[in-house]
């Protein structure tokens, strides 16, 4: 299976202690090397995590198209998307709205983090959602309450 992966999930997934969800779940993943250079650009969550046996940072060769998608995404964005077309990715592991819909648009199985941890717990690897979600709330990220209520409904947690 191939899977590429952007920042916010790896970082969202460091926070809380869990990017070895992403080993478990897929094997090894896939990143481009704008979104190594994001994680290393400062001390923060990933930023060491990062450099782990079942991530591995691969260039892109389509720097052409990177010029055209950077007038709507951010670089790491552009370049997960662009090398998950080239190897031909199963999934791309996105969490941003204008990326995920770029990235089903180009064709590709975009996943968000939240539904990586739906499919961990749904697989044996983590027993409830609901504390893995309100830890990565607590350490920055955000989910509107009708996200979060509707995420942990799904998951049978509310």
């Amino acid at each position: 299976m191939k899977v590429v992966s952007n920042t916010t999930p790896i970082i969202s997934l460091a926070s809380i202690g869990q990017l070895e969800l992403l080993a478990k779940l897929f094997g090894k993943v896939v990143i481009a090397e704008a979104v190594y250079q994001e994680l290393k650009a400062k001390p923060a969550y990933g930023h060491d995590e990062i450099d782990c046996s079942f991530i591995e940072v691969q260039p892109i060769q389509g720097v052409l198209y990177r010029q055209l998608l950077l007038n709507q995404l951010d670089s790491g964005e552009a370049e997960t998307i662009i090398l998950a077309k080239e190897i031909q990715a199963d999934y791309v592991l996105i969490d941003e709205n204008l990326g995920y819909q770029f990235a089903r648009t180009a064709g590709l199985v975009p996943i968000r983090t939240l539904s990586l941890l739906l499919s961990a717990k749904q697989k044996g690897h983590i027993p409830l959602v609901k504390p893995l979600m309100d830890d990565m709330m607590q350490k920055g990220r955000w989910y509107s309450p009708a996200v979060y209520r509707a995420f942990l409904t799904q998951a049978g947690e509310l």
